[in-house]
């Protein structure tokens, strides 16, 4: 794929610019947006991304087209089960609604540093070893076995960080917006949003490390991979606010992401042997004759994926919240409501 360095300065100037805004907006004005402001603004959103894969589509070609698809839906579901760890973060902190819009875009603009470095480090790790591939694969199916059998998401990102800063820092209850410390009785103390911000980070870390060998074994393009999680992460802020609850609906998310990341090192896996040059296997030749999974496989194994999950996710839902509907209470007709009339 040829990219031309206008393409890379058009790409990042879109993505500082939307930045700067949302910066801008929520740093004037902080507050719970409506429902409405975050529809429309995802909305915009998920459009941009469906037109710049029609883009990539249409003049680079139906290859990359669906690369950057398949890899735009795998970080998306990736960074909405980031999304789960935020609002336990947010939860867990008690992070005032007004000032968790700031919190959220500094938790996108970490995400977005930390992918940026590791998707850096992927190229030139991809372009001088193409033995990483296995690395990858076994990275991915350690985290697919780890999602399986950790689908809580209980982590309330209290995590070392986070405790060794409330028991070595000196620590305020006040809130002050973004402000990460302020003084107190002329001391200089932390507020709880350094807390929060240390959590979000390091969660960020964390998330970054699943996502870029994902993201890998679906294109080896640096700009699809970075344009792809540009994508993901620009709505997340929105898609927090707009789904609240519904987040928690999804209860399968983490089973499909592992059968997701599943699939994928078996990609990664399958491409590493077809690229061997490891002198253990073969002798060190390439594995020309081992298949390798077609992109538009690949993309549509995710999309099923994913709309199996939503659908047994909402079902299940659904059925839990009827049986938990206490009969006696929901008919004013039954013989238990006799007594409060």
């Amino acid at each position: 794929m040829n990219v031309s360095a206008i393409e890379w300065a058009i790409t990042l100037t879109g993505t500082i610019a939307v930045l700067s805004f949302d910066v801008i907006v929520i740093g004037r004005r902080p507050h719970e947006p409506s429902r409405r402001e975050t529809g429309i603004a995802l909305g915009v959103y998920v459009t941009l991304a469906v037109l710049f894969g029609l883009w990539t589509w249409i003049f680079h070609g139906s290859r990359y087209g669906l690369e950057f698809f398949a890899g735009w839906l795998t970080e998306y579901s990736l960074s909405v089960d980031n999304l789960f760890v935020f609002l336990i973060i947010m939860a867990s902190f008690n992070v005032p609604r007004k000032f968790q819009q700031q919190a959220l875009l500094v938790g996108i603009i970490l995400a977005l540093i930390f992918r940026g470095i590791f998707i850096g480090l992927g190229a030139v790790a991809i372009s001088k070893f193409s033995w990483v591939f296995y690395i990858f694969a076994g990275f991915l199916l350690y985290t697919a076995i780890s999602l399986l059998r950790d689908t809580d998401h209980d982590d309330d990102g209290d995590n070392f960080v986070v405790r060794f800063a409330r028991n070595h820092l000196s620590m305020t209850d006040t809130w002050a917006g973004l402000r990460m410390w302020v003084k107190e009785n002329g001391k200089r103390v932390m507020t709880p949003m350094f807390l929060v911000i240390v959590a979000l980070g390091t969660t960020d870390l964390i998330f970054a490390l699943d996502s870029i060998p994902a993201i890998y074994g679906l294109t080896q393009e640096p700009y699809l991979v970075f344009t792809a999680n540009v994508f993901a992460l620009m709505g997340l802020r929105q898609l927090y606010f707009l789904l609240g609850d519904l987040l928690r609906r999804l209860v399968y998310l983490s089973q499909g992401l592992a059968v997701i990341l599943l699939f994928i090192s078996v990609k990664l896996f399958l491409h590493a042997l077809h690229e061997n040059e490891l002198p253990f296997i073969n002798g060190g030749e390439h594995l020309t004759w081992v298949p390798e999974i077609p992109t538009l496989v690949s993309l549509g194994v995710i999309v099923a994926t994913l709309i199996v999950t939503t659908a047994l996710s909402l079902y299940r839902t659904r059925v839990r919240d009827v049986r938990d509907v206490d009969p006696v209470e929901s008919d004013p007709d039954s013989e238990g409501s006799f007594d409060s009339r």
